[in-house]
This record gives C-alpha cells, structure tokens and sequence, in this order.
C-alpha cells in the first residue's frame, strides 16, 4: 500500500469539507469517518468502478453510485445491525483501495441502486478514517461537483487577492527610509513567522516578526549557511513544526533572506519571492562599469586629484548635489522636542525590531536612495544623505524622504554645491516641502560682478559669527517665521530670538526694514 502523504494532488486551492457540507442546496450529511474540519478536497470525481485505484489522483472526493456492488457485495455486505466481519469483505477491500490512492473522502449517492448506505460501507470507512458523505437523491453528482468548483475558485480569488495586496504592502515598504527593516516586517507580518536578513558570513543584518520555538533560529541560520555553502537558490527544512525557508539574495552577494512560519500556505512562496528580490536590489553593489567608473573617481580623489580630473568619470555636463534626510525629523514639534518615528501599530512585529534614532537613515537606506535617483555616489554624515547627480538626472521627491538639491554645477564649483543642497534642504524641512530647489531661477545677483558682491558681503557681514549668520539667512528665507527657523536649524525659538536681536545689534539696523532685509539677503547669498 502506498503512502497517501506521499500522492501528489493537483496545484489547486483546497476546499475544505466542511465548507461543502455548509452547502445546504446540497443537503450532505457524513456519516463516517475524521471530523470535516480537517479534511481537504482538491476536486470531485465520479466512478463505478469495482477498483478505484488506478483513475485516482490524490484528493479527490470520489462518488458513486455503489452500482458496482450490487452483485458483487451481496454475499459480504451484512444486513443492518450486523455488518460484515472479516478484514477481506468487499467494502472493506474497496475503502482499502481509496485510502491507497490518496483519495479524500467518499460520497454515496442514494436512489436508484441503494435507498441507504450500506452499514458494512460505514464500518469500513470509519476502520480506514475515511470521510464517509452521504447523497441525497436531490442532488446529482454534477451539482457536487460544480460546487467544489465554485469553493475552489473562491478560495483561489481569495488567494490571488491575498498575494496581490501583500506584494503591494512589500512595494511600499521598500520605498521608507528604512527599506530592509520595513520589508522584512511586513514579510513577517503577511507569513504570520519570522523572517531574518543573513549577511556576508552569517551575521544577521535585521530581523523581525513572532518568536520562534527554541531551535528554530538556530535551524534557520544553518539552513541559510547552507544555501550560501552550495550556492543554491532556494531550500526548505522543518524545526520544531515550523516551516523554514531560505532564499540567496543575487548571485556571490552572500545576503540571504531566513523565513520561519507555523503554516506554509500556498502564496508565502510567492511572496518571500517578491521580498527576496525587493532586498536584493536593497543590498545589491550596483557595480555596472558606470558604477567602476564612479568608484574610480572616487579613488583617484583620495590620491589627490583635482575634481576637474575626475570630472570625466563621474559623467559629462554639470552636475547637482542632493541632500536628504528622511521625512521624520520634519514631524519635530517647534519647542524642540524630538518627535518619535512614525510606526504601524497594527504590526506587532515593529515592537521587535531594533532601529536607530528616529529620522536617522542607515547605509542601505542610504544606497537604496541613491539607486533610486540613479548615482552610487552617495555619503552617508551626521544623518544626512548626501548624492551627487548629473544635471540631466534632475531628481523628483521620493516617498518618505526630504530632498534638497543644488544649483547645476561645474567640478571646481562642487563644494558650494554643497553648500546650496545643505540650505535647500534645511528650507525644505523648515516648510514641511518634500523637494526644494536652490536657485530655480536667476535673480539681481546675477546682474553684479561677483568679486564686488563677495567684498560688499564680507564688509557687511563681518560683525557676525558663521553661527550667528547662518541663523540670519534661514530667518531671511522663511520670511522671519521663529517656529520655522528653529525647526530648519534644530535649536529653540527662543535660541532663533536671541541670535537675531544679537544680529540687529552688530549689524546696528533695523531687521523689520524691508530694505535692510533684502540688502542683508544679498549679502548673505555671497557667502
């Protein structure tokens, strides 16, 4: 006899029993056999066949008619109350040979061979733990079976539904500031386990959802070395009855994504699929022969070369210099408390995960931000993000993120770039903007000499501290609002107050003049 565990079943959607047997267009009733609860039909299949066995699949819900037992069972079917003894009775044969097969359950119709059950076919059904369902003469086999059709098909829209909105969950997770340990949350949250990000040797990078049994982590890691070791895409193993799963994120990259469930359902695979590939092009090098190019440019740099040298490496034209942070520290109340990062709390999982501070990006937010923008020349400082962009790159806001960005700029004029992305993004943050642009358009600046506006701003603005400046120009550009410039410079209202009455006093004018306003703002641009 072979073992039903083994048969395979079709790659359908399960119906469970019970479901059929809530049908009550059907009128089912079991009268044998493990409760419906726990059984599972894959589809129906109708025969009268004296030995099932060879037309059978696995799964299936087998009527019949009992036509062929009308002769043949005569002799060992028994009367009511007094079933057939013996193991070899031809039911008791027959049920044998369903069990063997795989098959699920059995449905016996009534009218026109049989106006009851046989009591034998009962006995043997409940000997062999076989759900034993009995039909009424209303309702026709064809019926039976186009309502498992029916139940398979929803289960399968629910399924599909189910996949559909999870890959969207796992989509919009990829695109928070905390990339990895969003989309490994929601991975965790949807497969109802745990899911780890495994580095280079083993290590793990992040990792969120339920505890597991004890052994299960442990289980977890060796398979995803084990992966790593034979340089196989995928394997599966079971600790502890639950489920595990390993996937190798790219090729040679030695990132692997660890999956612990209670329950593998149909669509799980599919979905550590999507977030398996989502975390691959998170941790992905991006080493094209652009991106070599790029690296040696930075390399040539740090031997000394000018960055006019290098120029050619990181691309032709000018170039814009982009800041950002993510969007949490724009949420900081103007007192100067800091504002927590926003989380789900319908995820039990975001309780577990370790994170930095809150608006703070990690590395590989970081590189999934520049991939976004398409540069891998990106700096990570002082929880700033940091990317220099060709010019005909021009960047558009990216969820979750605060952006400022330059003036397009020549090599030599780099750093003042630099400067202008910084300012661009404290006004960005300051107006809750998701995107600000320095010098979107020219103004009376450009109608004087340079050096003669720089000797004008450094003859007017040499009371000041940089400090103390840098606090003037972003009151200058928020219109003097003290809330938004406390929240552009991180400090208190009442620090932005003091600092500017300290620059009135210097500079001996009057800052509610709009002409001294503006001849301050020329100034400062210069610097």
């Amino acid at each position: 006899m072979s073992d039903p565990a083994a048969t395979p079943v079709p790659p359908t959607p399960p119906v469970p029993l019970s479901a059929l047997l809530a049908r009550e267009d059907l009128g089912l009733r079991q009268l044998a056999g493990p409760a419906a609860a726990d059984v599972v039909v894959h589809w129906a299949h109708a025969s009268e066949m004296a030995d099932p066995f060879p037309y059978l699949l696995g799964g299936e819900l087998l009527l019949t008619a009992g036509v062929h037992v009308t002769r043949a069972a005569a002799s060992s079917a028994g009367t009511p109350g007094r079933p057939a003894s013996g193991s070899g009775g031809y039911f008791d044969g027959y049920v044998s040979r369903i069990v063997a097969a795989g098959g699920a359950a059995l449905g016996f119709g009534l009218a026109p061979v049989h106006d009851t059950v046989p009591h034998a076919l009962v006995a043997a059904c409940e000997a062999y733990g076989l759900p034993l369902i009995e039909v009424p003469p209303r309702t026709t086999f064809s019926g039976v079976a186009r309502a498992v059709w029916q139940l398979m098909a929803q289960a399968r829209t629910a399924e599909l539904r189910r996949v559909t909105e999870a890959q969207q969950s796992l989509a919009t997770a990829a695109a928070r500031p905390d990339p990895v340990s969003s989309v490994l949350r929601r991975l965790a949250r949807h497969v109802d386990g745990r899911a780890v990000l495994y580095g280079p040797g083993g290590t793990r990078v992040a990792e969120a959802g339920r505890d597991q049994p004890e052994g299960v982590d442990g289980a977890l890691t060796e398979l995803a070395a084990t992966v790593t070791r034979r340089a196989s895409a995928t394997a599966t193993d079971t600790a502890a009855g639950v489920h595990l799963a390993a996937y190798a994120l790219g090729a040679g990259q030695g990132f692997v994504l660890g999956v612990a469930a209670p329950h593998r359902g149909r669509g799980d695979h599919t979905l550590s699929s999507v977030a398996a590939v989502l975390l691959t092009l998170l941790t992905g090098d991006q080493l094209s022969s652009t991106g070599a190019a790029r690296s040696a440019a930075l390399v040539r740099l740090l031997l000394g070369a000018t960055p006019q040298d290098v120029a050619p490496l990181v691309g032709t034209g000018r170039t814009v210099v982009v800041h950002a942070r993510p969007d949490a520290p724009a949420a900081r109340p103007p007192g100067g408390g800091r504002a927590a990062a926003p989380a789900d709390p319908a995820d039990p999982a975001a309780r577990r995960v370790a994170v930095g501070p809150p608006g703070v990006p990690d590395a590989v937010a970081a590189s999934a931000l520049g991939a976004a923008l398409g540069s891998a020349l990106v700096d990570l400082a002082d929880g700033v993000v940091r990317i220099l962009l060709p010019d005909d790159r021009a960047p558009g806001p990216q969820p979750g993120w605060t952006l400022g960005v330059s003036a397009p700029a020549s090599p030599a004029d780099w750093p003042a770039a630099d400067t202008q992305a910084a300012r661009a993004l404290a006004r960005a943050r300051a107006t809750r903007a998701p995107l600000v642009r320095y010098g979107d358009r020219p103004g009376l600046v450009d109608l004087v000499p340079r050096d003669a506006a720089e000797a004008h701003a450094r003859t007017l603005l040499a009371p000041l501290s940089p400090a103390l400046a840098e606090t003037l120009r972003a009151w200058l550009s928020l219109h003097g609002s003290w809330d938004r410039t406390a929240v552009a410079l991180s400090v208190h209202r009442n620090t932005v107050r003091q600092r500017i009455a300290r620059c009135a006093s210097l500079l001996d004018a009057d800052l509610d003049d709009a002409d001294v306003r503006m001849e301050l703002w020329f100034a400062l641009r210069q610097t």
